[in-house]
């Protein structure tokens, strides 16, 4: 009797020892949760950018007008400007590394840059691997018309002829389109350049499917084409930056929304396709 006494005791005491290791667990668990909430992990990127003053961005020089090396080899382009004037407003220096397009992401999670700015699209994919910010440059797929064209929307494009580069993404398009207006006809061509001038001096073609790289370039070189209606398939260019970089993450989407408001990213457009005026 006086075993089963100790015994049963002897369990109580266990029992009581349990649930309070397991109260204490639960409020060190807690207790790491806020903490990480409160004061999160620093950022170790802005951190060396405030040290060294200077801010190191990835970029493939080879796709103007965005990215291209001048007649002296010095980096040029929309988004050569765009990264110096992002740095100014943080009051650091730009360190321009040229590499690959296809090395660019695994530079910046190696640590070789800071972050990558170089008609970047955006990819879903990849986002468990890196951040991306806001777009800043859409070079998604339009419709594009002459000036004087009586194609108003995308409704009109029965019994009309399309100009697309053959196997594009607008190429992609027009088949979609084609499936819900049959009596579309697509024309292709072997590159955009022949596509856009098919457009410009063959009445025969009704209007063009092309990104709008390809549309602000011929238009900045006198091309009387327009682009009507929204965004046909969206191909978005965003800055990349690492996972862990929370404050420049935090100051790159305030900056980029401060350039779009006052007109900066569109200063940028006009200086780097030239409009007609």
């Amino acid at each position: 009797m006086l075993t089963h006494l100790r015994s049963k005791r002897f369990f109580e005491r266990r029992h009581r020892f349990v649930i309070a290791l397991c109260g204490l667990l639960a409020i060190v668990v807690i207790l790491i949760i806020e903490r990480k909430v409160i004061f999160p992990a620093p950022d170790e990127t802005w951190q060396t950018m405030q040290q060294q003053r200077t801010w190191r961005v990835g970029i493939d020089p080879s796709f103007p007008p965005f990215e291209q090396l001048d007649a002296n080899g010095k980096p040029v382009g929309y988004d050569i400007d765009l990264a110096r004037q992002m740095a100014s407003a943080w009051g650091l220096q730009v360190q321009i590394v040229a590499i690959g397009f296809d090395s660019l992401l695994d530079a910046l999670q190696t640590g070789q840059v800071d972050s990558v700015i170089s008609a970047l699209p955006y990819d879903e994919r990849l986002t468990q691997n890196v951040t991306y910010s806001a777009p800043y440059f859409e070079a998604g797929i339009r419709l594009v018309v002459r000036k004087d064209s009586s194609i108003q929307t995308v409704a009109q494009l029965a019994n009309r002829k399309i100009a697309v580069e053959l196997g594009s993404t607008g190429d992609m398009v027009g088949r979609r389109l084609q499936r819900e207006t049959p009596t579309l006809q697509l024309v292709q061509f072997q590159t955009p350049d022949e596509a856009v001038t098919a457009l410009e001096h063959d009445q025969a073609i009704d209007a063009l499917l092309i990104d709008q790289v390809t549309l602000r370039t011929a238009q900045g070189k006198g091309a009387a084409l327009i682009a009507i209606g929204d965004v046909m398939e969206s191909n978005p260019y965003v800055i990349a930056m690492p996972h862990k970089a929370t404050i420049l993450q935090t100051q790159v989407e305030q900056t980029l929304q401060n350039f779009q408001k006052n007109g900066v990213l569109q200063q940028l457009e006009t200086k780097w396709f030239n409009p007609i005026k």
